[in-house]
């Protein structure tokens, strides 16, 4: 079999796939008569044979796939009008640690951002199937271990956490929920921030005070009557177990550093898909 035919059976099995096919399932439409170094030097030459088209061929997490390039998204757009769905800051935010920290339980999360997470936050992620849990951490009530999955990576056009945008400030919440809502560059789609739901802020018995009314309320209230607790975070966390909690330190790495291991010494079980 020549390069040229080679080269067609595996651009029609990528474009009529509707999922990206890894090279144990691309070495199959040869019957294993061609390599995997073949066949990868084969597709790294199909990229470069559609860099001058609309559609492009990547590597992602779980396999190849053709995507269309992002400057074609507008017009795109116009066959399928229909809004993205959108994050609140609170759930970009507790996304982003468990991408950049990962395994890490809630209490890990709730240290870093300084408040309590709403479960619900944890759910919509789960149901998007972006993050799972990979096992449990052996102490005390045995939290669960929260890691992302591949279906993240691919949704965000990423064939490992390596390719994560790296940040300034690892340990800060905020900074990482930047870096991923600009996406990794500009070819990369970014997670677009929304307004928060009912759903992300616990349906209607959610305190509605929001950031200036809260930080008005803690400048006319005498030190010595602060109170202990917060009110409910407008972005979808429930009320914080301290004022000081706002305080707490967060762990993280120094400016500049790889990406943290994907696997945590205290994981009983499994490692970050």
């Amino acid at each position: 079999m020549n390069t040229a035919d080679a080269k067609r059976i595996l651009e029609t099995a990528l474009i009529c796939s509707a999922q990206p096919l890894p090279l144990r399932e691309l070495r199959v439409l040869f019957n294993d008569e061609i390599g995997a170094d073949t066949i990868k030097s084969l597709l790294h030459e199909m990229q470069d044979d559609w860099s001058q088209r609309g559609l492009e061929l990547v590597n992602v997490a779980t396999g190849w796939r053709f995507q269309s390039r992002p400057e074609m998204r507008d017009h795109l757009d116009r066959l399928h009008p229909e809004k993205p769905p959108r994050y609140t800051r609170a759930a970009l935010e507790t996304l982003a640690i468990i991408a950049y920290r990962q395994p890490v339980t809630r209490g890990d999360m709730e240290d870093i951002r300084g408040v309590t997470i709403n479960s619900m936050i944890l759910k919509q992620l789960e149901d998007r199937g972006w993050v799972e849990v990979i096992g449990h951490r052996e102490t005390v009530g045995r939290p669960a271990l929260y890691a992302t999955t591949r279906q993240f990576l691919d949704d965000l056009g990423l064939a490992s956490l390596d390719q994560l945008p790296m940040i300034e400030a690892p340990q800060h919440a905020q900074a990482m929920a930047e870096a991923l809502s600009r996406g990794v560059d500009a070819d990369q789609p970014g997670l677009p921030i929304g307004e928060p739901d009912a759903t992300e802020t616990g349906g209607e018995g959610a305190d509605p005070t929001t950031p200036a009314q809260a930080d008005a309320a803690a400048e006319s209230t005498p030190p010595h009557e602060a109170p202990l607790a917060t009110a409910a975070d407008p972005e979808g966390d429930e009320p914080s177990r301290t004022a000081q909690a706002d305080a707490t330190p967060a762990r993280g790495l120094p400016a500049g550093e790889p990406l943290p291991p994907s696997s945590s010494p205290d994981s009983s079980s499994g490692t970050p898909s």
